[in-house]
């Protein structure tokens, strides 16, 4: 039971890391476009380059989590 909890978790994870990751980038988008001074495109810029690593990671987590990489036995 857990270990089919930890599977649908996983694709979870897979399928939640490029959606936050292009409403992050649209939002910066927005923002910078509506406040276009330096200090909001390097706060945005600052948001968007430390995310997407922690992105890129939930997707590989929810990748070994569907391979069963955390099944317990």
């Amino acid at each position: 039971m857990m270990n089919q909890l930890k599977k649908w978790m996983g694709i979870i994870w897979i399928l939640l890391g490029p959606v936050a990751i292009y409403y992050l980038v649209q939002t910066a988008l927005q923002q910078t476009t509506a406040h276009p001074t330096v200090d909001a495109k390097i706060q945005w810029g600052v948001f968007v380059v430390v995310f997407i690593p922690i992105a890129i990671g939930l997707m590989i987590f929810g990748y070994y989590a569907l391979k069963g990489e955390y099944d317990q036995e």
